[in-house]
C-alpha cells in the first residue's frame, strides 16, 4: 500500500535533489501530497492488466552437466501449444530474457536467481498459438551486456563447433543449442548484435528484424530504442517460418509503428537474378579484422553474382560512426534502463512487468556481483550521466537519424548491403580468473559491424559462408526497413549453393 511521505522523508528526498527546504516547507509538502498518495494508493485495489497464459505448464528444471555438454541451458521445459499451426511438432528455445510464465529468468544475472515471471512473452504465446513445443529457456550473458559468452552467472558458454572457444553472446546458449543440433529454433535478442554475433561464431542463421517488427513485450530490455527479437535457426527456411510466427503488432508495444508483416517462406525460391548488391566498403578492413575473414566474405559476395546478382562496391562512410552513435544510446541508455529504472524504463506506452522491476531492483544491493561487462556500464553510465546530463544520449538519438539516412540512401540504388557480421572470428574463452580488461574486450571487440543496424532498424541477418580453424566466418545481409523478403531470397540461394562448412 502506497504511503504518504513523512517531513522526514521528504527530506530524504530534497537532499539528493540537492535542495535545502525548510522543516515548516516539508510539512506543508506532507499535507499538499495527501491528495497523490491516496490516487497512488487506489491503484492497489485494482488487479494489474496482464496478458493471459492460455497453455498449461510445470516450471521446468535446470538441465544435469550430461544433458547439457556446452553449458547452453539454463531451464529445461516441456510446454505443448495448440494442436494445428505453422510450427506444430516444432520444439522451439526461447532465450532466458523472454518470460514463460512458470518458469525461472535469469537473464545470466545473479541478482535475478529465482525470479519466476507470471506471464508469456507476446513471442512465446504466438510460438504456442502456432503449434509449437516450448522446450527449455537458454543461457545469456550477464544482463545481456556481452558479445562475449563468459559473464552468466552461470558460467561459460562453450561453442559446439570449436569447444574452448566464444560461442558469442549474448544470446549464447540460443546459438549453442542450435549448432549442437538440440533443437533447430530458438529466439534471442539482439540490442548490438546478440541475435547475429552468436549466430556468426556458431554457424547458424540469426536474423535481427527491422525494429519494431517483432513486438518486444515481456522480454526484459536493455535500451528500448534498439532492443530486437529475431529467429536463429539451422535452415533459411526454418528462420523465415519463425519470423512469420513472431512478426506483427501486439497491441501493446507501442514501438511497433507502421509495420509491414509479409509471407517470408514464399521469398525461398524466387531466385537473385538481378539483384542488387552493395558490398559496403567500410565493413572490411577494420582495425581488428581478421584478413581470411575480409576475403571469405568477398568470396561469398562474388558467388551470388555467379547467381545472378549484381555486385558492386559501394562506400557508405557514416558507418564508421555507428558505433560512437550506438555507445552513447546504449550505454547512457541501458544504465538508466536497466538500474535507474530496474529495468522498467519511462515514456512508452506498453507492458511494464512490476515483478521484474522489483527482481531487479535488488542490484542496488548487490552492484559488486555484476559481471565486469555490465559493472563497467554501469559505472560508466552514471558517471556520464551524472556529468554531462545525458547531453550525449541526446546527440547520439538526434544522429541517428543520420545514420539511417545514409543506409537508406544506399538501400535506393541496391537491394541490399553485403559485409562480414563480424571482423573477427570465436575467440578463446577467457580464463576463470582473468582480469576486467580481458573480461570486456571478449565481450565487446566484435561488434563494431553489427551495432549500427540497432540504431539505424535495418534488418540484417547473419549467414555462415565459410570454415576456417574450425570456426565459421559469417557474412551479414542488411535490407531495407520491412524487407526481410529480400534478405531471405539471397540468403537462401546462397544456402543451396555452397558447403560453408568445406574448409
Amino acid at each position: 500500500m502506497f504511503d504518504n511521505p513523512t517531513p522526514a522523508q521528504l527530506r530524504v528526498a530534497a537532499e539528493r535533489l540537492g535542495m535545502r527546504p525548510s522543516d515548516d516547507y516539508l510539512e506543508a509538502v506532507a499535507r499538499i501530497t495527501v491528495p497523490l498518495a491516496n490516487a497512488y494508493a487506489a491503484l492497489d485495489a485494482l488487479p494489474d492488466e496482464l496478458p493471459e497464459v492460455r497453455y498449461p505448464r510445470t516450471g521446468g528444471r535446470r538441465p544435469s552437466p550430461d544433458e547439457n555438454p556446452y553449458g547452453a541451458w539454463y531451464m529445461r521445459t516441456s510446454i505443448k501449444g495448440a494442436p494445428e499451426g505453422k510450427l506444430a511438432g516444432r520444439q522451439v528455445a526461447v532465450k532466458d530474457t523472454m518470460c514463460v510464465a512458470g518458469v525461472p529468468m535469469m537473464n545470466g544475472a545473479s541478482v535475478l536467481e529465482g525470479y519466476v515471471p507470471e506471464i508469456d512473452a507476446t513471442v512465446v504465446t504466438r510460438i504456442l498459438d502456432a503449434g509449437g513445443e516450448i522446450v527449455g529457456k537458454t543461457v545469456c550473458e550477464y544482463f545481456s551486456v556481452s558479445g562475449g559468452s563468459h559473464t552468466s552467472a552461470t558460467g561459460q558458454v562453450q561453442n559446439p563447433r570449436k569447444p574452448g572457444y566464444s560461442a558469442g553472446g549474448s544470446s549464447s546458449g540460443a546459438a549453442a543449442v542450435v549448432a549442437a543440433g538440440d533443437v533447430a529454433l530458438s529466439l534471442g535478442g539482439d540490442q548490438a548484435g546478440s541475435v547475429r554475433i552468436p549466430s556468426c561464431y556458431c554457424g547458424i542463421y540469426g536474423l535481427k528484424p527491422t525494429y519494431g517488427l517483432v513486438p518486444y513485450t515481456g522480454i526484459m530490455p536493455l535500451e528500448p530504442t534498439t532492443d530486437h527479437c529475431g529467429p536463429m535457426t539451422a535452415t533459411v527456411r526454418d528462420n523465415a517460418l519463425l519470423l512469420e510466427v513472431i512478426a506483427g503488432p501486439d497491441g501493446i508495444d507501442s514501438r511497433q509503428r507502421g509495420v509491414k508483416v509479409a509471407n517470408y517462406t514464399a521469398a525461398l525460391d524466387q531466385g537473385i537474378e538481378g539483384l542488387r548488391i552493395g558490398v559496403l566498403r567500410e565493413g572490411f578492413g577494420r582495425h581488428n579484422s581478421e584478413p581470411d575473414v575480409d576475403a571469405k566474405v568477398r568470396a561469398a559476395a562474388q558467388q551470388l553474382a555467379k547467381l545472378g546478382a549484381v555486385v558492386e562496391d559501394i562506400s557508405i562512410p557514416m558507418h564508421n560512426y555507428g558505433f560512437p552513435i550506438w555507445a552513447a544510446i546504449a550505454h547512457d541508455g541501458g544504465f538508466y534502463t536497466m538500474l535507474e529504472t530496474n529495468a522498467l524504463g519511462t515514456g512508452a506506452e506498453g507492458l511494464y512487468l512490476s515483478s521484474l522491476g522489483k527482481a531487479v531492483s535488488g542490484w542496488r544491493y548487490s552492484g559488486d556481483d555484476f559481471a565486469d561487462t555490465i559493472k563497467i556500464m554501469a559505472l560508466f553510465g552514471r558517471y556520464s550521466l551524472d556529468r554531462y546530463r545525458g547531453l550525449y544520449y541526446a546527440k547520439a538519438q538526434n544522429l541517428r537519424r543520420r545514420l539511417r539516412a545514409a543506409y537508406d540512401a544506399a538501400l535506393a540504388s541496391y537491394d541490399l548491403l553485403l559485409l562480414p557480421t563480424l571482423p573477427i572470428k570465436a575467440t578463446k574463452l577467457p580464463a576463470p580468473d582473468a582480469g576486467p580488461e580481458e573480461v570486456t574486450a571478449r565481450g565487446w571487440e566484435m561488434i563494431e559491424n553489427t551495432c549500427p543496424f540497432n540504431v539505424s532498424g535495418h534488418p540484417a541477418m547473419n549467414i555462415p559462408c565459410a570454415m576456417q580453424d574450425g570456426r565459421p566466418i559469417g557474412m551479414m545481409l542488411v535490407g531495407r526497413h520491412w524487407d526481410e523478403p529480400t534478405i531471405y531470397r539471397a540468403a537462401a540461394a546462397f544456402e543451396t549453393s555452397v558447403d560453408w562448412t568445406a574448409q
